[in-house]
C-alpha cells in the first residue's frame, strides 16, 4: 500500500452507462466518475498536500506557504487547521496562502472561512503570488508548491491504487483488464504520479491529460491547438511554465494516453451533458476530464474497457 494510505479514505467510483452512450463510447466501454470532489480535503490535492506537510513537519518545519488558485490551498488550509486542533495544538503550524487578484470569489470565501477559525493561517491577496511565495521561502517558510517538488508525487499513490481497482487492472487469474484515466492538468504533478505508478506496476491504464484554450503547454506536445483565443472558464489550469512537461509527455505516451485541449464551448457541453444524464453539477475544472473523453471518442481513439473521468473538485 502507498504511504499514509490510512489518511486517505477511498472516494466513490460511480458508473454511468447512459452517459457513456451519450459521450460516444462503444457499447463495451464503461464510464466511471472518480469522485475526488468528495475527498475530506476538498479535492485530489488532499491526497498529496497532507503527505508533504507531515514529511516536512517530521523534518522540523513548522512554517509553510503556498501559492494556489484554490484546490491545493484549500487542502493545505484544512489539513493545517485539523492538525493545529489535534496533534499540533501545543506547537501549531503556520500557513500563508498567497492568492492572485483574480481568484474565484467562492474559492476565496472558502479559504477565508478556514483562516477565520485558525489564527495561524493567513490568506494574502497578492499581485504576484509566486513572487510572494519566493519571498516567504527566503524568510524561512517551507513551500508546498507541487510543480517543483517530487515529494508531492508520493501522496497520489493511494489514488493510483484505487484507480487500478476501479479499472479492474489488478492481477486476477493471471490477467489484467485495461483502463483509461482522463484528468484536467495544470502542472502535471498528479498525472505524472499516476503514470509512474501504472508503468512501474505494469498496470495497463492509459493516462490522458486535458488542458485549456488559455493554458496548454503540455497538451500541445501531442497536437497543436488551433481553437479560439479565449480566457478559459476552467480557472485552475494556470501553470504555463510546465516544469514537468518533458517527463510527463514521455510517461503519457508510454501508457498509451494522449494530451487534449478543451475550449470553453467543449467544457460547457461536458457540464451540460453530465447535468442532463445524471443530474450532477460539476465544476468547469472537473468537466475538463469529460471534455477530453468526448474528444477521444469523437476522434475514434482506441479506448480500453473502462474510461475513468477524474472529478477533482473546484
Amino acid at each position: 500500500m502507498a504511504k499514509n494510505a490510512s489518511k486517505n479514505p477511498v472516494t466513490p467510483a460511480e458508473s454511468y452507462p447512459k452517459l457513456a452512450d451519450a459521450v460516444g463510447l462503444a457499447d463495451a466501454n464503461k464510464l466511471v466518475f472518480k469522485r475526488e470532489d468528495l475527498h475530506p480535503y476538498g479535492s485530489h490535492k488532499g491526497r498529496s498536500i497532507p503527505v508533504m506537510i507531515d514529511s516536512y513537519t517530521q523534518a522540523g518545519d513548522r512554517q509553510f506557504a503556498i501559492s494556489s488558485s484554490g484546490n491545493a490551498a484549500l487542502a493545505a488550509g484544512l489539513y493545517v487547521q485539523e492538525s493545529n486542533a489535534g496533534k499540533n495544538a501545543s506547537d501549531p503550524l503556520s500557513l500563508d496562502i498567497f492568492v492572485g487578484n483574480h481568484i474565484a470569489p467562492h474559492k476565496a470565501d472558502k479559504l477565508k472561512a478556514i483562516a477565520a477559525n485558525d489564527d495561524h493561517i493567513r490568506v494574502l491577496l497578492k499581485e504576484r503570488p509566486l513572487q510572494a511565495l519566493t519571498q516567504a521561502m527566503n524568510e524561512g517558510a517551507r513551500s508546498l508548491r507541487q510543480s517543483t517538488d517530487d515529494l508531492a508525487l508520493i501522496g497520489y499513490e493511494t489514488l493510483a491504487e484505487e484507480l487500478a481497482e476501479t479499472a479492474g487492472a489488478v492481477e486476477q487469474n493471471g490477467s489484467k483488464k485495461a483502463g483509461a484515466v482522463f484528468i484536467g492538468t495544470s502542472s502535471g504533478t498528479t498525472a505524472q504520479a499516476l503514470a509512474e505508478y501504472f508503468l512501474k506496476n505494469k498496470t495497463p491504464i492509459q493516462v490522458h491529460i486535458v488542458q485549456t484554450s488559455s493554458c496548454h503547454p503540455i497538451a500541445e506536445a501531442f497536437e497543436s491547438y488551433d481553437g479560439p483565443d479565449e480566457a478559459s472558464i476552467a480557472d485552475a489550469i494556470v501553470d504555463k511554465t510546465a516544469h514537468r512537461k518533458e517527463t510527463l509527455v514521455a510517461l503519457v505516451g508510454k501508457t498509451g494516453g494522449r494530451g487534449w485541449t478543451a475550449t470553453n464551448d467543449e467544457i460547457e457541453a461536458a457540464q451540460d451533458l453530465v447535468q442532463e444524464y445524471i443530474g450532477l453539477e460539476i465544476s468547469t475544472n472537473s468537466a475538463l476530464s469529460v471534455a477530453g473523453l468526448m474528444q477521444a471518442a469523437a476522434l475514434g481513439w482506441e479506448l480500453p474497457d473502462v474510461a475513468i473521468c477524474m472529478i477533482c473538485g473546484d
